[in-house]
């Protein structure tokens, strides 16, 4: 790994979170230099990269009404495809589905038949466009089997109104929905969520408060609004949170279902770095898939830092293998996130 360079092409706040000074210290130890890609520089002087370590979500989302953030796109997509010896950690199209709700719910629908034998799923959903009419929604959601009370998510997976939900208790509430959104069955799991950390070929597990349990069914209750991050970081405390009902015991996560479902999203996803979130439902125990997270903050995950390195040497033997000479001297960039690419 001696002599190799990686960039990282990261917001403030997450190079923050993930606390790229450290890595950086980290990866100098095995002969690994980390540079931050400053995206409204020119790439060229800034390279050459064996790798490319990116989470371009702001800049992406921001592309459909900025135009800087178009241009610098539009800089960083004429460098990736320029350069096509330099290993992109993840696909850009593969990374950009994952900021449409309607995109990736569509993915987790397709565990049921995938994953039929190890009893996963994912619940009953709806996308709702931007034009659609309270009536419309209204007798959708009884003819597709949505049951109440339903979870509302914003259409776009990023951001901080993306962690902006609601729970809606009946049919006469669902004025309170602001499209596009996605409604979702709310799962009843016992207030427990299970983070499932996917770096490569490896996946890491962590336990997180979640919503409580509700009665199933309409109920003629005000709508909850609530932020995701406060009701699901570690050192959450919310009346949302609190069981107030004799709980049975749920059982434990089953391992070889959750690698059973890490394998089957990588295959579909095509990447090396994100998250799922599951719970169990305390009726039928079946894992249940609510939202995948694109490159998430691995809190809770101490094996981070050598788990990536690890899967960025992977990549990088893999590549050379197949082509020495265009490792030797990354002059050109190639994408990595499937089991193709090393995982």
């Amino acid at each position: 790994m001696s002599g190799r360079r990686v960039g990282f092409c990261l917001s403030d706040k997450k190079r923050r979170r993930m606390n790229l000074n450290a890595f950086r210290d980290f990866c100098g130890v095995h002969g690994v230099e980390v540079v931050e890609i400053d995206l409204t520089q020119p790439l060229i002087p800034q390279g050459p990269f064996n790798v490319i370590v990116h989470k371009l979500s702001d800049v992406i989302v921001e592309a459909e009404h900025d135009s800087r953030s178009q241009q610098l796109l539009a800089n960083f997509q004429s460098y990736v495809s320029t350069h096509p010896g330099t290993v992109l950690l993840d696909p850009l199209p593969a990374m950009t589905q994952l900021l449409d709700r309607f995109v990736s719910y569509m993915i987790m629908s397709k565990l049921h038949n995938s994953l039929r034998d190890w009893h996963v799923c994912s619940p009953p959903y709806l996308k709702v466009p931007s034009a659609a009419d309270l009536s419309t929604i209204k007798q959708t959601v009884m003819s597709q089997g949505l049951s109440f009370p339903l979870i509302c998510k914003t259409r776009v997976a990023h951001g901080s109104l993306s962690h902006e939900m609601s729970l809606i208790f009946s049919a006469g509430r669902l004025a309170d929905i602001h499209p596009p959104c996605v409604l979702q069955s709310f799962v009843n799991h016992g207030a427990v969520l299970h983070k499932v950390f996917v770096v490569g070929d490896k996946h890491f597990c962590v336990e997180r408060p979640s919503l409580k349990n509700f009665p199933s069914g309409p109920c003629d209750r005000k709508t909850i609004f609530f932020n995701s991050h406060q009701v699901s970081k570690p050192e959450c405390s919310s009346d949302l949170t609190a069981l107030d009902e004799q709980m049975p015991c749920l059982p434990p996560l089953s391992s070889q279902a959750v690698a059973a479902l890490v394998r089957e999203l990588q295959v579909q996803l095509g990447m090396a770095l994100f998250g799922v979130d599951v719970i169990i439902n305390i009726h039928t125990h079946t894992l249940t898939v609510i939202d995948i997270n694109i490159f998430p903050g691995y809190e809770g995950v101490p094996q981070f830092f050598s788990s990536l390195l690890s899967h960025i040497k992977t990549v990088l033997d893999k590549q050379t293998s197949a082509c020495p000479r265009a490792t030797s001297s990354p002059q050109t960039t190639q994408t990595a996130g499937g089991p193709s690419a090393g995982l």
